[in-house]
């Protein structure tokens, strides 16, 4: 394997390009009107996303770099296709390109973008091993990008976009604890403080579904404020079952394996659900 897919899978792209696309998805839903659409801030606010989320991905694995030793060992730095150092400059490059990125739409998303990134860096250096505050720190990383698109496009952050905000927010929590569960034994031993590791993976599970079911609770509210057509129902209907679906799936077998299959599908919930934002507001 070279180097080159080693720096990509340092970025892991797919991440990426979903930040990237979040951004883009933000700006449709603050105003879905094509024809005033910014294209060179929506170019910019793809680059802050994509660059700044594959920043904070290689610091992720900077820091992880032992951790990962054992749950991940054929990622780039623990199987010595990537040196540590290089993985480092690396994101520090990244990261000043998505700066720029974001300097070039307007200060209010310079900033905005700044303190997405510093919260990255946060989790990643010290956040993580706080366990549900590490969990917090990253899902707002995940939706910042939806309010950072509002903000490229009308300077404030509309309803919709605070409530899918909201519900990427929740979602994301539940998949980050159900993640602990899948990584509990190299958490355990570099002393990470997840919620399966204090409590155990039962447990664990449970407050992940709680998660999972406040995201579905938000649901309706777009319908009933009026801020999404009739479209928006039949595609939100099918993350709603799939979180539901999910959950009961968790709660039945919190094994690692399955924990792992729960947090990939939660992922397509999740997607589906974007989606029916995204059509929901072209009424």
């Amino acid at each position: 394997m070279s180097k080159t897919s080693g720096y990509l899978r340092l970025m892991r792209p797919i991440n990426c390009i979903m930040m990237g696309i979040a951004v883009i998805v933000g700006m449709v839903l603050a105003n879905p009107d094509f024809s005033k659409f910014q294209f060179l801030n929506a170019v910019n606010g793809f680059l802050t996303g994509f660059m700044l989320t594959a920043s904070s991905m290689a610091i992720n694995d900077y820091y992880d770099r032992e951790i990962d030793a054992v749950n991940e060992p054929n990622r780039p730095i623990p199987s010595g296709l990537i040196k540590p150092e290089d993985a480092l400059v690396f994101a520090i490059i990244l990261a000043v390109i998505g700066v720029i990125a974001a300097s070039l739409i307007n200060t209010l998303c310079l900033l905005t973008a700044v303190v997405s990134w510093i919260i990255s860096v946060v989790y990643a250096t010290s956040g993580k091993r706080t366990g549900l505050l590490g969990n917090f720190l990253v899902s707002t990383c995940v939706a910042i990008p939806f309010i950072y698109g509002s903000i490229v496009v009308v300077g404030t952050v509309k309803s919709n976009v605070l409530i899918f905000a909201s519900m990427a927010f929740l979602s994301n929590t539940g998949r980050e604890i159900t993640k602990g569960i899948v990584d509990v034994q190299g958490d355990k031993m570099k002393n990470v403080k997840t919620l399966a590791v204090r409590y155990g993976e039962k447990t664990a599970a449970v407050i992940a579904v709680l998660f999972y079911l406040a995201a579905v609770s938000l649901t309706p509210l777009p319908w009933l404020l009026n801020l999404t057509s009739f479209w928006f129902i039949p595609l939100v209907c099918v993350t709603d079952v799939g979180l539901a679906v999910s959950s009961v799936m968790l709660l039945k077998d919190y094994s690692r394996e399955n924990a792992r299959k729960i947090k990939k599908i939660v992922l397509l919930w999740f997607l589906i659900g974007l989606l029916a934002f995204v059509i929901g507001a072209l009424k």
